[in-house]
């Protein structure tokens, strides 16, 4: 099984950067896709992006395509959100997910996403 963690959450100003990370434990980190859910006040989860297990490709949906990078060090079992250009639609709580399965890593199916981390906020200031 696959532990996963979040962290690098908090306070920015619009217009500003952040990073998250999620570290990972288990033996299928290395060995399956992994992504990132968000989930704000008054609206549904909405899926960000995706990343393969090697990191050679990943999806980005289109609210953040341009503004977020995800990538991962499978050797640090770490993946990462590099969040630029932050605006007010961009505050949420972070999940960071991971499949068991398959080669798929640009899907919103929540079903799809057998591990989910507890969540970071992260908290957009004008």
């Amino acid at each position: 099984q696959v532990q996963l963690v979040e962290s690098g959450g908090g306070l920015v100003q619009a217009g500003g950067s952040l990073r998250l990370s999620c570290a990972a434990s288990g033996r299928t980190f290395n060995n399956y896709p992994m992504g990132w859910f968000r989930q704000a006040p008054g609206k549904e989860r909405e899926f960000v992006g995706g990343i393969s297990w090697s990191g050679g490709s990943t999806y980005y949906s289109a609210s953040v395509k341009g503004r977020f990078t995800i990538s991962r060090d499978n050797a640090k079992n770490t993946m990462y959100l590099q969040m630029n250009s932050l605006n007010p639609e961009d505050p949420a709580v972070y999940y960071c997910v991971a499949a068991d399965r398959g080669t798929y890593y640009g899907t919103a199916n929540w079903n799809y996403w057998r591990y989910w981390g507890q969540g970071t906020q992260v908290t957009v200031s004008s």
